[in-house]
């Protein structure tokens, strides 16, 4: 009776979902399109492309739909896993845009859903909800890439505040983010994986600096960031002083899984086979036909995988070391894909502009931003299969 009853809610839910999308989603943002022009990062910065964007983005946060499975006390929805699928559905059906894509979302939201403060979250998740900041990430630091535990930049224990000094690098969007959620090493004495605390640092704050980074690709997410006696309220410190590698290592876990779902042709959102079909060369090579369609069934097994793992992480099995193999499939398989257009397009494919050649350029960076592919293996084959150190 109780299966009875949850697929009949289910198909209700399926319903009214429908109809609101159908009534609430402008036709401008029902392209089916997923790439970098078409996201909606928000942030106190963010200028909108178009009035339908925001009117996007202003419904979906009304009704918690920009972070549907989030309590409704942060923002969210408080959607179950099944009426998220449906939700997803959905909108997939319609074309509809993402309304809101933020590293708030992806990493940071379930960080401090499961480690911050009652105040922390009702300070922070609300506004991440409604698109109003936007986050990077300081993770990285020149002399500790891959070896994240190795970070160096300092907190000085200066009573009620820490004074914060060092570099970070690779911080994604960090000169058009509000907040940066960093690693900082607040115990010189302690043990390599001790020692380090999680913190929140407002960017508008006096002693941090950034300055882009130019990629071969041409475009420059990537920004180095500066802190010179700046200082930080300890209560911005999230869970436990000193212990902020269990905070690193949970975030990982989702930051990998946001990676490995990016295997999309040019961030299209659309079929192998159908952007395979536009090129010159189209479907034509027998050899050329058979990859994509091999590349259109990892993908496809790529996609049910991570419905396995984010099933059982509702379950409250969470994923764990499992986020590596997601992340290194995810990373191979975007590159394949690219490498696959690239041959299809030819020598037109070589030319700058308005071609695949700098998405092509921009997928080698995935395999090292959340951990090298040399790293995930590393774990996979001493976590995941047991094999011999």
């Amino acid at each position: 009776m109780a299966d009875v009853e949850t697929i009949a809610a289910l198909a209700g839910f399926r319903s009214e979902i429908r109809s609101w999308l159908k009534e609430n989603c402008p036709p401008e943002m029902r392209d089916g399109a997923a790439g970098e022009d078409s996201i909606c990062w928000g942030g106190t910065t963010w200028q909108f492309s178009c009035e339908a964007q925001k009117t996007w983005l202003d419904r979906c946060a009304a009704r918690g739909l920009t972070v549907p499975t989030w309590p409704k006390a942060y923002g969210g929805a408080g959607l179950s896993r099944d009426e998220d699928k449906i939700l997803k559905e959905e909108m997939q059906l319609i074309g509809a845009r993402s309304p809101l894509d933020s590293f708030g979302i992806w990493m940071l939201g379930p960080a401090l859903l499961k480690f911050g403060t009652e105040e922390q979250k009702q300070h922070f998740l609300p506004p991440i909800a409604r698109g109003e900041i936007r986050w990077c990430q300081g993770y990285s630091e020149p002399g500790a890439g891959s070896d994240l535990a190795g970070v160096q930049t300092h907190a000085a224990d200066q009573g009620d505040t820490w004074l914060v000094n060092g570099q970070k690098i690779w911080t994604s969007y960090a000169d058009r983010a509000d907040w940066i959620f960093a690693l900082l090493r607040t115990d010189r004495e302690a043990k390599k994986h001790l020692g380090i605390s999680f913190v929140l640092m407002d960017m508008r704050s006096k002693g941090i600096t950034t300055r882009p980074i130019q990629l071969i690709s041409g475009a420059s997410p990537f920004c180095e960031t500066f802190f010179e006696d700046v200082e930080v309220p300890k209560t911005q410190v999230v869970g436990t002083i000193n212990r902020g590698w269990d905070v690193a290592k949970y975030l990982l876990t989702h930051e990998r899984e946001m990676i490995s779902n990016g295997g999309n042709v040019m961030g299209s959102g659309r079929p192998l086979g159908a952007v395979l079909a536009e090129s010159d060369t189209g479907l034509s090579d027998p050899v050329l036909r058979g990859e994509a369609m091999r590349a259109e069934v990892d993908s496809l097994a790529l996609e049910m995988t991570l419905e396995r793992y984010k099933d059982q992480a509702e379950g409250g099995q969470g994923v764990g070391d499992a986020s590596a193999m997601l992340k290194y499939m995810g990373t191979e398989l975007n590159k394949q894909r690219l490498e696959l257009v690239m041959a299809a397009e030819g020598s037109a494919a070589l030319a700058w502009g308005e071609t695949p050649a700098s998405s092509w350029l921009r997928t080698k960076a995935n395999s090292i931003e959340g951990g090298t592919s040399e790293v995930m293996l590393s774990i996979i084959s001493r976590r995941i299969l047991n094999l011999p150190g």
